[in-house]
């Protein structure tokens, strides 16, 4: 039972395919069928058995899955445990994480980091969520942060749920509680931004699930223009917890509650490679970020459904 065997064999539980785990750790089909039926051979039963359209886990490879997450853990923390007997030098941090997180979480975070470490340089790159995982995967950025970030050869931690949540400005609500159904809210003028992305799929779909068409008067490129358009009572914006946290706080907008229809539920995630071992300056970092992640969701959102957290130990 081998590194490399494990990590293919997550790849293909994540993925839900060889063909697609073999693009995710760039190599050939071929390769990846060969470590599966290697690591079969190592532990004496078959993990996938055929499905429709993708291979589905057996009862061994059930089994099989925690003890080899656990396992991978378990050797980027020896590795960090080395890596941190070596001299250190103060060099740069390069961190890649989406717009949304550069603009409403990082700058505090780098506040906080520059104050402890103001010798060291750090390069921040933004991207989207495939944009920052590619980006630690090709050694580009030591760690990754935007939201469903997921890869067998990445350690991942959920900081917070980030819901789209509805929110509208005071005045738009007088006089009637800030929550609605679905049916209703169709009718309302809604701001949409960044066409094509997770999000406005995300929105668009909570209409389409239930037979709706939403009333969409305005779009726009990016998540602040469309919160400031539904601060200038232009109408309502499903935007995320992380962008409207404050101004939920000073009562600038007024989440919406949605009494019927499914919230839309993300997770924001951070990564670092397993191979590459952090240095004290990205682990303080991440220490950081986490704290900072911690405090800034607002006491109430005013969005239906559990809050769903996914924990994995960070080495």
């Amino acid at each position: 039972m081998e590194i490399d065997q494990l990590e293919t064999f997550l790849a293909v539980v994540t993925y839900g395919g060889f063909h697609k785990a073999a693009e995710a750790l760039n190599v050939s089909q071929p390769a990846v069928s060969g470590r599966i039926r290697a690591l079969e051979d190592s532990v004496g039963a078959q993990l996938f058995t055929r499905g429709r359209s993708h291979p589905v886990l057996s009862p061994a490879g059930k089994a099989l899955r925690p003890h080899a997450e656990q396992m991978l853990r378990m050797v980027a923390t020896a590795r960090q445990a080395v890596h941190e007997l070596q001299p250190q030098t103060v060099g740069a941090l390069r961190i890649a994480a989406s717009l949304s997180v550069c603009t409403y979480l990082l700058p505090d975070v780098m506040h906080e980091f520059k104050t402890k470490h103001p010798k060291v340089m750090v390069n921040l790159r933004s991207g989207n969520s495939v944009q920052v995982l590619r980006m630690v995967l090709d050694g580009e950025a030591d760690i990754g942060v935007a939201r469903s970030l997921n890869h067998p050869r990445v350690e991942t931690m959920t900081l917070r749920n980030d819901p789209l949540i509805l929110v509208g400005h005071p005045s738009l609500l007088a006089g009637r509680k800030p929550e609605a159904r679905l049916e209703e809210v169709e009718s309302w003028p809604l701001i949409l931004y960044d066409r094509g992305s997770s999000d406005w799929t995300l929105t668009q779909g909570l209409f389409r699930r239930s037979g709706l068409l939403p009333n969409v008067v305005l779009e726009v490129e990016a998540i602040e223009a469309a919160k400031r358009m539904v601060e200038r009572r232009l109408g309502f914006g499903f935007l995320p917890q992380i962008a409207i946290a404050q101004e939920l706080r000073q009562g600038k907008l007024v989440a919406v509650k949605l009494l019927d229809g499914e919230p839309i539920s993300r997770n924001l995630d951070v990564v670092h490679p397993r191979h590459r071992p952090l240095g004290k300056e990205a682990l303080d970092f991440l220490q950081a970020l986490r704290a900072a992640a911690a405090i800034s969701e607002p006491p109430s959102t005013g969005s239906p459904g559990r809050r769903r957290s996914r924990q994995a130990a960070l080495r």
